[in-house]
């Protein structure tokens, strides 16, 4: 049995799929059963229940779990539990002791290493996700407005982190390994707003706003945190007119190429229309 937490957000949702099709058990879950709308033969339970009887491995989204991970690892490992895969991030490789991202994120690796289970962290960065928060703009003709136009991303696809979360899963092949992840490509945010205009089929548009403003728009946000908002900006400062890096990862540990942004776009068209 594997346990999926977060089972019905972006990226569980795709891994539930994904150790499906790879012929295990599946228990998801979510904050409410009744309204998950999984496949009838995926065991669905309470995210506050927790029910660790019979699993094998952890997917464990830690956006669930952003005030900490509590009792959960020696729970885990007294009910029999073996390997723990976590959706980590990228921000986890920044050593700044400022980042508040990277704190919490290599924190609750750190917590894995030292529970005595098998652990891999998978590492994406930029998700194509993010973009849904252009929707209203996008939907009502606005422009998305955005601080630094110039700077780039490679914005990975959730199917593509789902798969390889799947593959350390449902195989031995990635226990203790860091897998970082992007997307097949180097886009800024004008790059992605006139892709997206091109899948829903008329022209969507970028204007760039000061930092000032932008910083301003973020914290009127009820989830973001001065803290958070200083990483985020100055990560975006520093990838002006600097290509992204592309990681190899998706294909070398699935064996076929990343999703490109305008794949993302037309499997969410509908989000923007």
């Amino acid at each position: 049995m594997i346990l999926v937490t977060g089972a019905t957000g972006n990226v569980g949702r795709h891994v539930v799929d994904e150790v499906l099709d790879a012929g295990r058990k599946v228990r998801a879950l979510t904050r409410d059963p009744a309204t998950a709308a999984l496949p009838v033969d995926v065991e669905v339970a309470r995210t506050d229940a927790m029910p660790l009887d019979g699993v094998e491995s952890i997917f464990l989204n830690l956006s669930v779990f952003w005030t900490g991970l509590g009792d959960l690892l020696p729970r885990a490992r007294a009910a029999g539990v073996r390997r723990v895969v976590m959706l980590s991030s990228a921000a986890a490789l920044d050593e700044d002791p400022d980042n508040e991202l990277a704190a919490h994120h290599r924190g609750a690796e750190r917590a894995i290493e030292d529970s005595g289970l098998e652990w891999t962290f998978v590492r994406p960065g930029e998700f194509c996700t993010n973009a849904l928060g252009w929707r209203d703009e996008i939907r009502s003709g606005e422009p998305v407005r955005n601080a630094f136009a110039g700077a780039a991303m490679a914005p990975i696809h959730e199917r593509d982190i789902a798969a390889v979360a799947a593959r350390a899963l449902v195989t031995d092949d990635l226990v203790g390994a860091t897998p970082l992840l992007s997307g097949p490509e180097s886009l800024t945010h004008p790059d992605m707003v006139a892709i997206i205009g091109a899948a829903v089929g008329r022209p969507a548009r970028f204007e760039e706003i000061t930092e000032a403003e932008a910083r301003e728009a973020m914290l009127s946000r009820p989830y973001m945190r001065p803290g958070l908002v200083d990483v985020l900006m100055r990560l975006r400062a520093t990838s002006v007119g600097r290509p992204a890096e592309i990681s190899p990862e998706v294909e070398r540990i699935t064996g076929r190429p990343g999703r490109s942004f305008a794949e993302w776009a037309a499997d969410h068209a509908a989000d923007f229309r």
